[in-house]
């Protein structure tokens, strides 16, 4: 099974979107699924409850940020992993891709872990 699949199986099974990406890097990020869960355990519905960014997306960030850090803020990597997740997704905001608002789904929650993953694989493990 893919990573992205691995992750979208630990969403179904008890985790949150940010909790699902960040297990699914739990190897190359060298930490406990304890500790990966304690991490994402505010991100459920995403910052805010749903008000603003989605958890898929922080997880993202959070692994991007565990795996280039390297004394000083990597934001133009932070940047070009959110372009590439609203790009994919149509929104970054979890009340916007849920359609909350609007009564339209813009990606669902499985779709969300699986472009988060397959944006911070493409910078982490592909070098992009």
């Amino acid at each position: 099974m893919d990573r992205k699949e691995r992750a979208v199986e630990f969403k179904h099974n008890a985790h949150n979107c940010c909790q699902a990406v960040l297990l699914a890097f739990a190897e190359e990020l060298k930490m406990s699924a304890d500790k990966l869960n304690a991490l994402g355990a505010a991100f459920g519905a995403g910052t805010g409850n749903m008000e603003a960014t989605c958890g898929a997306l922080v997880g993202a960030e959070m692994v991007l940020g565990m795996k280039q850090f390297q004394g000083k803020p990597i934001l133009g990597a932070a940047a070009q992993l959110h372009k590439e997740f609203f790009d994919l997704c149509g929104a970054s905001v979890c009340k916007d891709l849920k359609g909350r608002d609007t009564g339209v789904v813009i990606c669902p929650c499985d779709d969300c872990v699986r472009n988060a993953v397959l944006v911070a694989e493409k910078m982490i493990l592909q070098g992009a």
